[in-house]
C-alpha cells in the first residue's frame, strides 16, 4: 500500500510543521487558495512521478530503471538552460554520462536482457514495452516536478518551510485518492499488511518514516532553492553509492568486479560534476539567451514581491 504510506508521511510532516510553528521554532506562510492554485501543478507532477515510477518498477528491472533516472538528469539540465539561463559544460555532460555508465555496469545482465527484448519484440515481451512506456512518463514527470518547483520558488519567493508545507498539504488528497481507488483495502489485505502481533511496530515505523520524510522534504526544498534542479537530481543519483557500499560491507552483498567498478565510476562522476560546477567554462557551455532574459525578468518580479 504505497500510496497509503506516502499519505501518512505527508500527514505526519504537516503535523510536525504545525507543532513546530506552535512552539515558535519555525515560520511559514499561512495557507492561501491563490498560492495553492499556482502550486498545485507541482504536486500533480510529484504524484505522477511516484505513480509512474511504481508502475515502471513492476515491469522493468531496477538497473534499467536507474539508467533512465540518470538520463533524466540530462533532460533536467537542458530544461534549466531553457528556463533559467543555465549552462551545460562539457565536463557536466561527461559527469552525466559517467553516472549513466556506472548504472549500466552495475546491472549489465538486466540491461542486456532488456535490450534483447526490444530487438525481438513478441507477445511475451510486451511486459517490457509497457514498462518503457511508464518509464518515459516517469522521466517527463520527474523533470517537470523539479524544474517547475524551482520556477515557482523563484517567482513566489518561497522559503524552505513554505515549500515543505504546500508540497505535503496539497499532496494528501492526491495521494489518498489513488490509495482508495487502486489499492486493496479489503479486510484480508489489511490483516496481511497489519498483522495484530506486529501492528504496533508497523504503525511506529510508519510514523518514523513520516519524520524522515519531513527531513527529506526540507532538504530537497533547500537544495533546489540554493543550488539548481540539476544538482538536486545529481545528488539523488549519487546517494545510491553509499547505500551500495553499505550493502557490501554490512549486509553481505557480493563484491564483484562490476559492482566495485560501478561504484568507483559513480564517485568519479560526482567529482567531475563538482569540479564542473566550481570552475565553469563558458566557452564550452551551451546556454540560452532567451532564458537569460526570462531569468532577469524573474529577478525583477521577485524584487516587487513582498518578503
Amino acid at each position: 500500500m504505497v500510496f497509503f504510506l506516502l499519505t501518512v508521511q505527508s500527514i505526519v510532516t504537516v503535523l510536525f510543521l504545525q507543532l513546530f510553528k506552535f512552539l515558535n521554532l519555525i515560520k511559514y506562510r499561512e495557507y492561501s487558495n491563490e498560492e495553492a492554485k499556482k502550486w498545485y501543478p507541482i504536486v500533480i507532477f510529484l504524484v505522477a512521478m511516484i505513480y509512474t515510477g511504481s508502475k515502471a518498477l513492476q515491469y522493468l528491472p531496477i538497473p534499467v530503471y536507474t539508467i533512465f533516472k540518470n538520463l533524466t538528469i540530462i533532460m533536467i539540465a537542458y530544461g534549466e538552460v531553457l528556463w533559467f539561463g543555465g549552462n551545460v559544460t562539457s565536463l557536466m555532460m561527461i559527469s552525466f554520462l559517467l553516472m549513466t555508465l556506472s548504472s549500466m555496469i552495475a546491472g549489465w545482465n538486466d540491461v542486456f536482457d532488456a535490450l534483447g527484448s526490444v530487438m525481438n519484440v513478441s507477445i511475451a515481451e510486451t511486459r517490457i514495452m509497457i514498462g518503457y512506456f511508464w518509464m518515459i512518463f516517469n522521466c517527463l514527470s520527474s523533470a517537470a516536478f523539479v524544474l517547475y518547483m524551482r520556477k515557482r520558488i523563484k517567482l513566489t519567493n518561497f522559503k524552505d518551510f513554505d515549500t515543505v508545507y504546500y508540497n505535503n498539504l496539497l499532496s494528501i488528497p492526491l495521494l489518498l485518492a489513488p490509495s482508495l481507488l487502486l489499492e486493496d483495502w479489503s479486510t484480508k489485505n489489511l490483516a496481511i499488511n497489519f498483522p495484530p502481533e506486529q501492528r504496533q511496530a508497523i504503525i511506529c515505523a510508519m510514523i518514523f518514516s513520516g519524520i524522515s520524510a519531513f527531513g527529506m522534504s526540507y532538504a530537497s526544498a533547500w537544495c533546489v532553492r540554493t543550488t539548481s534542479s540539476t544538482t538536486y537530481s545529481m545528488v539523488g543519483s549519487l546517494n545510491k553509492l553509499p547505500i551500495a557500499i553499505s550493502g557490501i560491507v554490512f549486509f553481505g552483498d557480493q563484491a564483484t568486479f562490476g559492482n566495485i567498478s560501478a561504484i568507483f565510476i559513480g564517485f568519479i562522476a560526482g567529482i567531475v560534476y563538482s569540479y564542473a560546477k566550481a570552475f565553469p567554462k563558458s566557452v564550452n557551455a551551451i546556454t540560452s539567451a532567451s532564458s537569460q532574459s526570462y531569468s532577469d525578468a524573474s529577478k525583477d518580479d521577485n524584487e516587487k514581491l513582498p518578503s
